[in-house]
């Protein structure tokens, strides 16, 4: 067979007497459920085949297993281990895991989109099998016995009469680089010990006892300090700066001009801190109104140029009936990530290592590359977990400060801390948005016919390129940040979920894309699905009301999936929908999604109580139930969804971006509020349904759209009026 182009590099690093899989330069692209359609390999076997690209296994038994996904907080981490060791038969405890390092594990390209499972959970289970299945035979022939007459415990085989041989033993001297077949059994359900049970998250201690958790943690031998000076605005002009002062001041060992940018690098932090206070005094911009300014963000939104894209037409306008139409909006909305950006580069003989929170640390070191102008084999990108992430931040950015800072000072590893203004000014945000929605009701209460458009610029602007890099675009030689795309269906970006996943024979939707918007986006958790299903499960309660249904009813009424219709039913039933009344100025809700009507199913209800004096929004509780296929920790899908549902109660209660004609104005907490205890639900329940053997279906987003919608459905009915621009807040909340 012939062997791929990095296989010297791979046998390197194997050494002798184990089985080590390799690993491609070429990006694995999502796929839905396991196998492929056309029957490739499942997961992301597809484009990276080798064995010994996903596991290892030492000749004393030690494991090692590689995903080229990232620990982000999602505990995914801890689900791929448990998914590799049910397979392997061995103890969760004695397998090291080894995520998203250019130099050592599978490229699988970005962890976003609620893939992690589907792709390299369902390449590692495959992998996993075939890797016991082939020590298996290996070990009937060693004993002569049939596969049937061992018992496998731990990575040890046991034949008749206590022969026994282990894994490691098996593979003594020998290599293991085969193409995956997807072929090998795998552990049937009802065998588990380990998939499908709750296993405590291994990335949790170091978080909760001080430990070396976090990027922002990493404190490594001879390390120096640095921090970068932004201009106001990304139109910003620098006319002067004096950097001969900032230069003399104690401890500083750099200071550095390229172009627009600006940064200084001392010997400790605080005196980079003082240092970057001083340069950035000592800085003279001028600053252009170039900016249209929040003062009307739906009117901004449709001032903008847009490109109308059908992405569903089925059946023909139905005008019988009564037409209601509604129009919603998201505002600019912030990641805000509780720990601001970091990342650690060195530069040693002419080989860059940068440690980094980047959800793509592969497409990263593309961009740092280009942006660098040196060969992409100089850099290697290891990612460690970042405090705050769940879309495109400023990880990549931060860390090409790094690298641009450690070219300027080769030799010691140049730490570049973010501030908590830099974060919020700088780091790239999710798009405000505008729903335009118009649906006809027949005479037998069904929805007769639907028109909907959905307005917005990328929501992907990931690294890949050198001008996605916010440095990059200040250097003397700027890189310019290559046009916003749209992302095709059925994944979608604006139009993620703008097509409803209900029974409507006569339905059109079109995504108008906003090919320029006025401040960098990218990928916000979820993207435009949040806004999506927050508009059609608002206008489907408005549907609803106007049938003279109840909502859950109504929904059920247009649903043909039994496994929707299945989560729409237990979250219901367990909520206790229909029993009872709200009190006073209490109000419930209730939405359904299926995440990019090819993920998770999820469906939510929730209680409000609403102080009309003060816009004040409290949650009561709220109850949710999901359907992501077969579970392998229960514990972390519970953990997703409420994480989901607190952060979009954040969003839909709080948070927006502010800005004026010359630059950003919420760069703090004070200006960008985020949800604190005394709004988070009182009551918050998950229930789950399991289907053993059905395909990982991803859980990460799935319950942020629904959250948004049951949140201001619940809202209509407490305050009696609905409120359809975001977010809900007590000024807009006393305004209505």
């Amino acid at each position: 067979m012939n062997a791929p182009a990095n296989s010297g590099r791979r046998r390197l690093l194997v050494g002798v007497g184990s089985l080590t899989l390799a690993f491609s330069l070429h990006p694995a692209w999502a796929q839905e459920g396991g196998k492929k359609k056309d029957g490739g390999l499942p997961g992301s076997l597809e484009k990276e085949p080798w064995l010994d690209a996903w596991i290892r296994i030492d000749a004393n038994n030690a494991v090692t297993v590689f995903t080229g996904k990232a620990e982000l907080g999602q505990g995914i981490r801890t689900a791929l281990l448990q998914v590799a060791a049910e397979e392997l038969q061995v103890n969760p405890d004695r397998i090291r895991m080894v995520t998203a390092d250019t130099a050592r594990t599978p490229n699988e390209g970005y962890t976003a989109g609620s893939h992690s499972m589907q792709d390299s959970g369902t390449a590692l289970r495959h992998a996993a099998a075939q890797v016991r299945f082939i020590l298996s035979g290996m070990a009937a022939g060693r004993f002569q016995v049939a596969d049937s007459a061992l018992t496998l415990r731990d990575g040890v085989f046991e034949a008749p009469g206590g022969r026994r041989v282990s894994y490691g033993e098996l593979l003594a001297g020998r290599q293991l680089h085969l193409k995956a077949d997807g072929k090998a059994p795998l552990r049937p359900r009802a065998v588990h010990t380990v998939s499908g049970k709750p296993l405590r998250r291994t990335d949790i201690l170091a978080k909760v006892s001080g430990g070396i958790a976090y990027a922002q943690d990493l404190r490594l031998p001879g390390m120096v300090h640095a921090r970068v000076v932004r201009p106001p605005s990304q139109a910003s002009r620098l006319e002067s700066v004096d950097i001969a002062t900032v230069a003399r001041q104690p401890g500083v060992l750099k200071v550095v001009r390229d172009g627009r940018y600006l940064a200084v690098i001392a010997d400790g932090e605080y005196r980079a801190v003082k240092a970057a206070t001083l340069l950035a005094r000592a800085a003279r911009w001028s600053v252009p109104a170039s900016l249209p300014g929040t003062r009307d963000v739906p009117a901004e939104v449709r001032a903008r140029p847009a490109e109308a894209m059908p992405i569903l037409k089925r059946g023909s306008m139905q005008q019988d009936g009564r037409t209601l139409s509604a129009t919603y909006t998201r505002p600019w909305q912030l990641h805000a990530s509780i720990g601001p950006s970091c990342a650690v580069a060195q530069l040693v003989d002419g080989q860059y290592t940068v440690w980094t929170h980047s959800q793509g640390v592969y497409p990263l070191r593309e961009a740092l590359a280009e942006m660098l102008g040196v060969d992409k084999d100089t850099i290697r990108c290891i990612h460690v977990e970042g405090s705050g992430c769940y879309g495109h931040n400023g990880a990549d950015d931060v860390a090409a400060d790094a690298a641009l800072l450690a070219r300027s000072y080769p030799g010691r590893p140049v730490r570049v801390q973010w501030m908590r203004e830099e974060e919020h000014a700088w780091e790239p945000i999710g798009p405000a948005m505008l729903v335009e929605a118009r649906a006809t009701l027949g005479v037998d209460g069904r929805i007769a016919d639907w028109e909907y458009a959905v307005t917005s610029p990328s929501h992907n602007n990931r690294p890949g390129k050198a001008g996605n890099l916010l440095a990059a675009t200040h250097l003397a030689k700027p890189f310019t940040p290559p046009p916003g795309k749209p992302i095709p269906q059925p994944e979608g970006g604006g139009d993620r979920n703008a097509i409803p996943y209900y029974v409507l024979p006569n339905a059109r939707v079109t995504h108008r894309f906003q090919h320029n918007a006025p401040l960098r986006t990218s990928a916000l958790r979820s993207l435009g699905a949040y806004c999506n299903v927050f508009a059609i499960e608002s206008f489907m309660d408005e549907l609803a009301q106007a049938a003279h249904a109840d909502p859950v009813a109504f929904r059920l009424r247009h649903l043909d999936d039994p496994r929707a219709i299945d989560v729409v039913k237990l979250a219901a039933n367990k909520f206790g929908w229909g029993r009872g009344k709200p009190g006073p100025r209490r109000g419930r809700g209730f939405a359904f999604a299926r995440y990019k009507n090819l993920a998770a199913y999820c469906a939510l209800a929730l209680e409000v109580e609403v102080a009309r004096e003060t816009g004040f929004v409290r949650i009561v509780r709220a109850v949710a139930a999901v359907d992501c296929g077969e579970i392998v920790n229960p514990d972390g899908v519970r953990n997703q969804i409420e994480g989901g549902i607190i952060q979009s109660a954040s969003w839909t209660l709080l948070e927006q971006v502010r800005f004026d004609e010359r630059q950003i104005q919420t760069v703090d907490w004070a200006s960008y509020p985020i949800l604190r205890f005394n709004q988070v639900p009182g009551q918050l329940e998950v229930h789950l349904i399991d289907r053993p053997g059905e395909p990982f279906l991803g859980t990460g987003e799935a319950s942020q759209g629904p959250a948004a919608a049951a949140l201001a459905n619940a809202v209509a009915q407490a305050a009696g009026v609905r409120v359809r621009d975001l977010p809900l807040d007590r000024a807009r909340m006393r305004n209505a």
